[in-house]
């Protein structure tokens, strides 16, 4: 069966989730190969839960170029590999680190690369990547003509499924090609407590209709009873009254997750570019003729103030 390579992201020693969408997607495709780099101490535990989700073999990488340096070194271990093991595919999570790292692992390759890919299907021709396009108002399926494919996939794409194999450890000495940009400083992220807003199953958002900063709290309080993460859209965010890190949109993060609810959101075409892909939609607003109305599976027409905390309330008390 052609192996297939899968970058695995982690953090704070433990796999991140879009991670094991990922292995879960390689096996319909062929057989899944972890690709664990700069992990230290996890390297192990990392490993070990990559072959429960499949990976019949972990390569795994270490040294201090992994966490000195920007993007470099991870795509001089992927390309390596990549020639090395003869891969039939490389996968990796369509973050913003991940989409550069895919690239330039396409262009040492000289191989074709598909990015934000919703969808993985075994072709005749190689992997068949689906893919939601001019802000998800057309389905798109394509394939690599050229090299091997490179391809990145939207995180909640796939719910993660547990298939435990052999995941036989091999180490790897990466043949460093340097010129990268060098990490000089680092600020941990002040945490909210709250899921990763790209990653989490459930996402809600709040826009122009919340009126000030202080009209987040009713979006936060609904967010917390789900255990969902927190959106905005770019009015909010330019109104100073989100993080820039939150907002969601094509100038901001694309987001697909299980539940996406906005409240107070016109949608305009910018927003919806970056979440027009979540499986099922809610919207919350006064004005009954938003455009939003033409996209979502629910609506409520009314006012977000009195809507959302009745929402939250009966959430509580189930």
């Amino acid at each position: 069966m052609a192996e297939i390579l899968v970058l695995v992201d982690h953090a704070d020693g433990a796999v991140r989730k879009p991670a094991l969408e990922l292995l879960t997607l390689a096996r319909r495709i062929g057989e899944p190969s972890a690709v664990v780099l700069g992990a230290g101490e996890a390297a192990a535990s990392i490993a070990a839960t990559a072959g429960e989700y499949g990976a019949a073999t972990v390569y795994v990488a270490d040294g201090a170029e992994f966490t000195d340096q920007l993007v470099v070194p991870k795509v001089d271990a992927l390309t390596q590999l990549a020639k090395e093991k003869g891969a039939a595919a490389v996968l990796v999570t369509s973050s913003g680190e991940g989409k550069e790292i895919a690239a330039r692992v396409a262009l040492r390759l000289g191989s074709g690369l598909i990015t934000d890919a919703v969808e993985l299907e075994a072709g005749e021709n190689g992997p068949v990547a689906t893919q939601s396009v001019f802000a998800a108002s057309y389905q798109v399926r394509s394939t690599v003509s050229h090299g091997v494919p490179v391809i990145t996939v939207k995180p909640n794409s796939a719910a993660p499924e547990a298939a435990p194999a052999a995941g036989t450890v091999e180490n790897v000495a990466v043949a460093f090609t340097g010129n990268a940009a060098k990490v000089v400083s680092r600020t941990p992220r002040v945490s909210t407590g709250r899921p990763e807003l790209t990653e989490s199953a459930i996402v809600v958002s709040g826009g122009r209709g919340v009126g000030a900063a202080e009209g987040f709290a009713v979006v936060e309080k609904l967010a917390d009873s789900l255990g969902a993460a927190v959106g905005a859209s770019r009015a909010a965010v330019d109104a100073g009254w989100y993080p820039h890190a939150n907002q969601v949109g094509q100038t901001g993060k694309q987001v697909s997750p299980q539940l996406y609810v906005a409240a107070g959101i016109s949608g305009a075409i910018q927003h919806r570019a970056g979440m027009q892909t979540s499986k099922t939609i809610v919207a919350v607003n006064k004005d009954a003729e938003a455009p939003i109305f033409d996209l979502v599976d629910y609506g409520v027409v009314g006012d977000l103030f009195e809507v959302l905390p009745q929402l939250t309330d009966e959430i509580g008390a189930r």
